[in-house]
């Protein structure tokens, strides 16, 4: 049955007919205060970095440090599968030195936004290089854009966002460069420790649950068994219908599932509604999963390292 989605606004519409005004506007004095060209290099010393989910912001932000100003469209908690750009994150596009995307169509509303802003910096999609998982089912053929969950496959994103700083910077290359070497030991850190937790819980009680199909790359990484998820598609605007329901339901019971997990940037009452036909232990609140975007400041998601930890930490412990 082909999935259905729900209709999207005209806000995307309004909001580049506002960034055109805008852009006509600048045009009587388009340079910064100081009297350089707005885009095309470091502005103050720093390079302007327009970052779409808060992934990219999180990965621009440890790459470039110091040297950055990154401006983050996607706010945390919220859903990039339906997002709408403001005029203000499309003026921000229009004066970025660097555009860091995830691609895989995560960002469906990036492409007219980048054409109506005029943007002329260097742009990044972190997917590119990463070996994508495709769907089956519903979902055959369709790319996953959910590439970040494993470790490895953030290791080759954040990649491509030191090349795209040092391409637009070349004066500050090594620096960029240390920060990579970095956070890429870092990577591999978390890498171990995730796989060392799930070889902690026997194979045939690694069974996953979720609100979408998020973490495909996650539970092939770790040698998970995808059971299912309520939404049955990588994109949370598909439509869930009483047959999806029913299937999900079924599934659970019959393979023993101990647990459904909502996900911090959805509401919890459709997983909670599951686990009680279902008789399963419902996984949310301060525990739910950080599926498609990371947490606001001070919450146990604000990095990316710690959303993964935090995902490693409630999984294992339910599955226990």
């Amino acid at each position: 049955m082909p999935r259905r989605r729900r209709p999207r606004t005209n806000a995307v519409a309004g909001a580049l007919a506002a960034l055109g005004l805008a852009t006509a506007l600048a045009a009587c004095g388009s340079d910064t205060a100081d009297g350089g060209a707005v885009g095309g290099g470091a502005q103050n010393g720093r390079l302007h970095v327009v970052a779409t989910t808060t992934q990219a912001g999180d990965f621009s932000r440890v790459i470039g440090g110091d040297l950055v100003d990154v401006t983050q469209l996607i706010k945390p908690n919220v859903d990039p599968h339906d997002y709408e750009p403001s005029p203000a994150d499309l003026d921000a596009i229009a004066t970025a030195d660097v555009l860091v995307t995830n691609g895989v169509g995560l960002e469906s509303w990036l492409d007219d936004a980048v054409s109506a802003a005029g943007f002329e910096g260097t742009r990044v999609v972190m997917a590119d290089g990463v070996t994508l998982r495709t769907g089956t089912g519903d979902e055959a053929g369709e790319r996953d854009p959910h590439i970040w969950h494993d470790p490895r496959n953030a290791k080759i994103m954040v990649t491509g966002v030191e090349r795209a700083f040092a391409r637009a910077d070349p004066a500050r290359t090594k620096a960029y460069e240390a920060n990579l070497a970095t956070y890429s030991a870092e990577l591999d850190a978390l890498d171990r420790r995730q796989e060392a937790a799930f070889a902690t819980i026997p194979a045939d009680r690694r069974l996953l649950v979720t609100n979408h199909d998020a973490f495909g790359y996650y539970t092939a990484r770790y040698g998970i068994t995808y059971v299912g998820s309520i939404i049955p598609s990588f994109d949370t605007s598909a439509e869930l219908s009483g047959r999806a329901i029913q299937q999900i339901v079924t599934k659970i019971k019959s393979t023993g599932v101990k647990a459904v997990f909502s996900e911090s940037s959805l509401p919890p009452k459709t997983a909670e509604t599951i686990g009680r036909e279902a008789g399963v232990t419902v996984v949310a609140g301060e525990n739910s999963l950080y599926a498609d975007s990371l947490g606001p400041a001070g919450s146990a998601g604000d990095t990316y390292l710690k959303a993964e930890q935090h995902n490693t930490d409630a999984i294992v412990g339910a599955l226990r």
